[in-house]
């Protein structure tokens, strides 16, 4: 009996996918257990902090059921353009961002997908946009380790590693170590665990007040044997900025939110040391 190859059509894909991954310096994927954790807001945040420091990034949002990321960036209303096969990003702030959101036709459809078909474009994504030469490709994957995260993180090739967000508490922070187990058996590297809406800081003095209980993330970072990122407290801010496609860090970058997403940013960012700057623009 023969045996069973790939198809000539499975094969140019797999070739046109890597050289496309092949022409970005780092990928860093976004990961959290479980939903509502604030893990799209801080991977358009640290798109954002990357190209105002220079760096040439792309942002590629692999939430089928959920996409986020359009509203967050205030492209709601944009599509995806190219010819012959090839996809054109939506470009913002010098960001190139790919979201199936750019694909419905409007906000209210639902993409009722089973496993293969949101692989197939996840893989799509990663082979048919023009991403040029990229410093960054951020991943924002949705929560749990199904379909979307493993197909991302079986795909991309070589891998900076995951960043896991979760919230303080216990019924969140717990779900941490899946991701973190998903990560080891995918022998993907863990950057570290970001614990967001630890406290509440306040918009008139910045004083950050626990609401909820705290140190969570930290807790299972150590027991877990990976490093912890930092904490970020709540702020009414994030809510508005994120209605109105504005991104945090940027527009109230004076506030004890923004300064402690900041350096989380700056820490991730320095693991790279070795990524040539480009000159950086003005976001509007």
């Amino acid at each position: 009996m023969a045996e069973t190859c790939p198809t000539n059509s499975q094969t140019l894909e797999d070739d046109r996918l890597n050289r496309r991954m092949d022409r970005i310096g780092h990928k860093i994927v976004v990961l959290s257990g479980k939903g509502g954790v604030g893990k799209s807001t801080f991977a358009v945040n640290l798109a954002v902090s990357l190209s105002l420091s220079g760096r040439r990034v792309g942002l590629m949002d692999t939430d089928i059921h959920g996409p986020s990321i359009p509203t967050m960036l205030g492209l709601e209303e944009s599509s995806i353009g190219g010819s012959e096969g090839e996809i054109e990003p939506v470009v913002v702030a010098g960001i190139k961002v790919v979201s199936i959101g750019f694909f419905t036709r409007n906000m209210d459809d639902a993409v009722i997908w089973r496993g293969p078909l949101k692989a197939g474009v996840i893989r799509q994504f990663m082979s048919d946009v023009a991403w040029g030469d990229l410093d960054y490709l951020i991943i924002d994957s949705p929560p749990g380790t199904g379909d979307e995260p493993l197909t991302v993180l079986q795909s991309l090739g070589t891998v900076d590693g995951a960043v896991i967000v979760t919230t303080p508490q216990k019924v969140s922070a717990v779900d941490v170590r899946r991701s973190v187990t998903f990560c080891r058996q995918l022998g993907v590297d863990v950057l570290g665990i970001v614990e967001n809406m630890s406290g509440f800081a306040c918009p008139k003095c910045g004083e950050v007040t626990g609401i909820f209980s705290s140190g969570g993330g930290r807790s299972i970072a150590d027991d877990m044997g990976v490093p912890f990122l930092g904490s970020i407290p709540m702020d009414p801010a994030v809510v508005e900025a994120c209605d109105q496609g504005r991104p945090f860090v940027y527009h109230y970058s004076k506030t004890a939110t923004a300064s402690a997403m900041q350096d989380i940013l700056d820490r991730l960012a320095g693991r790279a040391a070795s990524d040539t700057a480009v000159s950086a623009g003005g976001i509007e």
